[in-house]
């Protein structure tokens, strides 16, 4: 009777949850970003009438992720910059940045190209892109690659700190 019980109350370990979060968050980027959207476009899928719905709903249930993802990425960060004593803020700074992004692609970005996508006349048979469209492409695709670099620096100070 010698054998010690010891009962531990084990912490939940914020920086895997940082890390899977900024996993599935970066590579469903990717995935959504360089592999389904491209492909829609290049089978002729945005010459069709109900693309503009169809991306809106995409983008819809994947922004709503992206801010789940995002709110778990500081979550995560300030957790652990407070049990852990870390003064760097530079983890604070990029998870305020990924959410700053995740709520410009939700609120703003997604919107805006579907309004400039919706087809309102029936009459017009215009197939060009529309320069303002571009022009939030553009402004998407900054934001889509600042996530990149600032998430993947996140979970790569992250994977150092085990």
């Amino acid at each position: 009777m010698n054998a010690i019980s010891k009962v531990e109350f084990k912490h939940p370990s914020w920086q895997t949850a940082i890390l899977f979060a900024l996993g599935f968050w970066l590579s469903a980027s990717l995935v959504l970003d360089w592999v389904i959207m491209p492909s829609l476009y290049l089978s002729g899928m945005m010459s069709q009438a109900g693309f503009t719905t169809a991306g809106y709903v995409i983008f819809w249930v994947f922004n709503r992720l992206e801010l789940l993802s995002a709110a778990v990425v500081l979550t995560g960060v300030l957790v652990w910059r407070k049990t852990h004593d870390h003064n760097n803020i530079n983890g604070m700074i990029s998870a305020l940045m990924l959410l700053a992004i995740a709520l410009l692609n939700t609120y703003f970005f997604t919107p805006q190209m579907s309004a400039v996508g919706v087809n309102l006349n029936l009459f017009a048979t215009a197939s060009t892109i529309p320069d303002q469209m571009n022009l939030l492409h553009g402004g998407y695709f900054f934001l889509e690659v600042t996530k990149l670099i600032v998430g993947g620096t996140l979970f790569s100070w992250c994977w150092r700190q085990s």
